[in-house]
């Protein structure tokens, strides 16, 4: 080893080994330390506070949504970890005395050429900040947006997922999103249409249903009131069409539709009131014709 390296290693192992140097390490850990335990702190209290402020607003007598509610805290808290924990890495670069500055003139230039590049990404993150704070629509709304319908299972700031009701699954940029039919946000509203005969005895058909849809709203607490009975809406050859209309909660509206057009049926079948059903004609060979229902 030649003179130059021996001085090298020397010159090393003397500020290696100086109090200066290990004083400095010592001060620049415990500095980064408190700062990270504040951060952590910080963060975690914040999102405490955020927490305990919306769920005063939604325990407060005024009509909050509380799903929007949620979105918004939720969001807000992740705003907060970002913000927080940045702000700690800018301390901590610092402390490490690594030029802050350089570093943002750089990442400024690299962002406003990637900006250039990726507009749609930008679009689509800002789209999907105002659909969660508008609340426009939420996780479990069933909706419709251009020729995606179905149950919202994720919103996020730059996709929106939607499962349909046979199994697949639409991933829609933000951006794209135009037209949105919520169905979940209003009350639904169905018609439910019976085929009797035109030699069944109305009236009484019309009292049975009447004291029937009476009853429903005790035992199916998803209807907003009783059901209506609209009368007859249709008349075509032998068939009479009579129509019920209910008003549910949203999207409950299908299965309360069954229920009744199972116990209507049932109930027109206990008083001999008879439905109409398919007919199919025959015709003999002397060209008498012989009805026959299917």
């Amino acid at each position: 080893m030649d003179w130059f390296s021996e001085r090298v290693l020397k010159n090393g192992w003397e500020k290696l080994m100086s109090e200066e140097l290990w004083m400095n390490i010592t001060i620049a850990s415990v500095k980064i330390t408190i700062i990270l335990i504040a951060s952590w702190l910080a963060v975690r209290l914040g999102k405490k506070f955020i927490k305990k402020v919306f769920l005063m607003r939604m325990r407060s007598p005024l009509d909050h949504s509380e799903r929007r509610q949620t979105t918004i805290s939720r969001l807000l808290q992740s705003v907060i970890s970002y913000v927080v924990y940045f702000s700690a890495i800018i301390a901590i670069l610092s402390i490490l005395e690594i030029k802050i500055a350089g570093l943002l003139a750089g990442a400024g230039i690299v962002g406003l050429a990637i900006g250039f590049g990726a507009q749609s990404l930008v679009k689509d993150v800002i789209t999907g900040f105002f659909i969660i704070f508008e609340d426009q629509f939420g996780v479990g709304d069933y909706i419709k947006i251009n020729s995606a319908e179905g149950t919202v299972v994720e919103i996020g700031l730059r996709t929106t997922k939607i499962n349909g009701s046979t199994g697949e699954q639409f991933i829609i940029p933000n951006g794209s999103i135009g037209d949105v039919v919520n169905y979940s946000v209003n009350n639904s509203k169905i018609y439910i249409d019976l085929q009797m005969t035109t030699d069944a005895n109305f009236e009484r058909a019309e009292a049975i249903i009447k004291k029937y849809l009476d009853t429903l709203p005790e035992i199916h607490k998803e209807l907003v009131a009783v059901p209506v009975f609209l009368g007859v809406q249709n008349v075509k050859g032998t068939e009479v069409t009579i129509r019920i209309a209910a008003e549910t909660l949203p999207q409950q509206q299908y299965g309360v539709a069954r229920t009744i057009r199972r116990d209507v049926t049932k109930l027109f079948e206990e008083n001999n009131i008879p439905m109409a059903h398919p007919k199919m004609m025959f015709y003999g060979m002397n060209g008498n014709e012989e009805g026959r229902n299917e």
